[in-house]
């Protein structure tokens, strides 16, 4: 069977913008949401803590319907995005970048989280009595102590957006060019007996992940 690479290429192209762009929202998110928790105690903490945690242990499916249900044009946010767009949420590539993020945020926040408690608040303390602000603590203190969980986090986003199916075939369907990712394209080759599609797209996640991996273990080790 002659190989079409616009059909092998298109949802590996797609896959990496989805999970570059889900890699930067949910680092961004995870790591603010981290930092306010870290090392904090107040009423209704395990309720809070919870409900962030909870994609991590639901399956990805039930995450999708979930979605499916908040995003749909009976919605509010569905609604207002549609007046806003003239156009749906679902079954969009922009869909599968919401799924992605939904769905990694727990890793994410957990490595994170991690990070910032590991950090010695007596370094902290010491920069603020020399006068520093808390952005420069941030800076200059916290974040470079934190460094490694910070990679770890991010290239969990990442991992996690590039191999996201069930949510993802929820809300954003498995559009040939549109939102066909590359995990729902292996599925699909699996299943209608093309594998040598497959192989070409199974090769191609874990050569990605296996970049980022040898990329951060280079950076951070």
């Amino acid at each position: 069977m002659e190989l079409n690479w616009n059909e092998f290429l298109a949802p590996v192209w797609l896959s990496l913008k989805i999970s570059v762009i889900t890699s930067i929202i949910v680092f961004i998110l995870a790591s603010a949401v981290a930092k306010a928790m870290a090392g904090r105690r107040f009423p209704g903490q395990s309720l809070v803590e919870t409900i962030l945690l909870l994609p991590l242990v639901l399956p990805p499916t039930v995450v999708g319907f979930v979605l499916l249900v908040m995003l749909g044009r009976r919605s509010w946010i569905g609604r207002w995005y549609e007046q806003w767009t003239e156009q749906t949420i679902l079954f969009t590539w922009g869909a599968a970048v919401i799924a992605a993020v939904v769905v990694a945020f727990p890793l994410v926040y957990r490595t994170v989280k991690a990070g910032f408690e590991g950090v010695e608040k007596d370094l902290e303390d010491a920069a603020r009595a020399q006068g520093a602000s808390e952005l420069q603590v941030l800076r200059y203190v916290t974040l470079p102590l934190a460094g490694r969980s910070l990679a770890a986090g991010y290239v969990l986003g990442f991992a996690r957006g590039l191999g996201e199916f069930g949510a993802t075939i929820m809300v954003a369907g498995n559009i040939p060019g549109r939102t066909q990712t590359v995990p729902t394209a292996i599925y699909v080759a699996v299943d209608g007996g093309n594998m040598t599609l497959a192989w070409l797209w199974v090769c191609s996640i874990i050569a990605i992940s296996a970049a980022m991996l040898m990329f951060v273990n280079r950076r951070w080790t």
